[in-house]
């Protein structure tokens, strides 16, 4: 991991409030605040699905100025029951579960409106968000732009095979010969679900493999190396992207209009291979008033050359707004 001479992030905070929160249908959602108890409140939605929130997200906020709130999204990260557990159903985690969730979290924090904060993965959980709850929103920094959208998960599966070929091939191999023709995640979903553990744990490593491959100017995600996290990750991201994300498709791209008003700033790297779907400049025409900023030394990360420096500028914008 590399930064840039000058590290413009935070001292890491404390968290100081923390807890499961019951949802009522068998889930627990792990929570945490830190910062000023009195400040902008924002709310931070990670990766994946299925990444689970860092703590090093803290740092890009002003511990004086934010009232932060990490959550683990149900099946992932401390929230209970972790769908590492091969017997834990997926039946109730898909986008719309996700949106609500945040709410019944919203209100059980007494938070009347927050700042969206999304990268990835949690871009578009931010945008669904978003366009659900319009009137809980005061404003978003979204980073590393997705939408769910099907060409952005055909690019990762597919098109940037023709840029890694032997990582591709050892990833196509990783799925039955009769399948390697047809929607990859939905075969890697499959092998997921065996009830042969062996199957289940190859098929884990093999997906987490490929995403570590596709990402090149980073180093591999550390929790690649857990086979829980593993399990977790690999489960939940093929179970959201063999099922459209549960949007559909260009829905979210469509909707940003209705965010107009919403101040917003969109940060992609310039060596994200995931731009080639042409996210960022999409969303940004479509959210009236978005502002984009485009990091020239950077990929699909949050550390890496200019990427803190961009964010930190984003969201020390923001602090105290209305």
């Amino acid at each position: 991991m590399t930064l840039s001479a000058h590290d413009p992030r935070y001292p890491l905070g404390e968290v100081d409030a923390s807890g499961l929160l019951d949802l009522g249908d068998g889930d627990r959602i792990w929570w945490e605040a830190s910062g000023a108890r009195d400040g902008t409140p924002a709310v931070v939605l990670h990766g994946g699905p299925g990444g689970g929130c860092s703590p090093g997200a803290r740092r890009f906020f002003d511990p004086a100025a934010y009232r932060l709130i990490q959550v683990d999204q149900r099946g992932c990260g401390r929230s209970l029951p972790n769908v590492a557990d091969p017997t834990v159903s997926l039946a109730r985690n898909e986008t719309g579960q996700l949106v609500a969730d945040l709410e019944q979290l919203r209100a059980h924090l007494g938070v009347e409106r927050w700042l969206l904060y999304g990268g990835s993965w949690g871009s578009t959980l931010a945008l669904a968000y978003a366009q659900r709850h319009p009137e809980r929103v005061r404003a978003a920094v979204i980073i590393l732009p997705t939408t769910g959208r099907r060409a952005e998960t055909d690019l990762l599966t597919r098109g940037l095979g023709m840029i890694f070929p032997e990582a591709y091939a050892r990833f196509l191999a990783g799925v039955p010969e009769a399948e390697r023709d047809g929607d990859l995640a939905a075969a890697y979903a499959r092998l997921l679900d065996s009830p042969d553990p062996a199957v289940r744990e190859r098929a884990a490593r093999d997906w987490c493999d490929w995403e570590a491959a596709i990402v090149p100017s980073s180093p591999p995600y550390r929790g690649f190396a857990d086979p829980d996290f593993r399990m977790t990750f690999a489960r939940l991201v093929t179970h959201y992207w063999s099922n459209g994300c549960f949007v559909d498709d260009d829905e979210l791209l469509r909707g940003a209009r209705r965010l107009a008003g919403i101040p917003c700033t969109l940060i992609a790297g310039s060596l994200d291979l995931g731009n080639l779907a042409g996210t960022p400049w999409l969303l940004h025409e479509a959210w009236p008033g978005s502002e984009l900023v485009i990091v020239d030394d950077a990929g699909h990360d949050a550390v890496n050359g200019g990427m803190p420096g961009a964010i930190v500028r984003a969201t020390d914008r923001y602090r105290g707004i209305a």
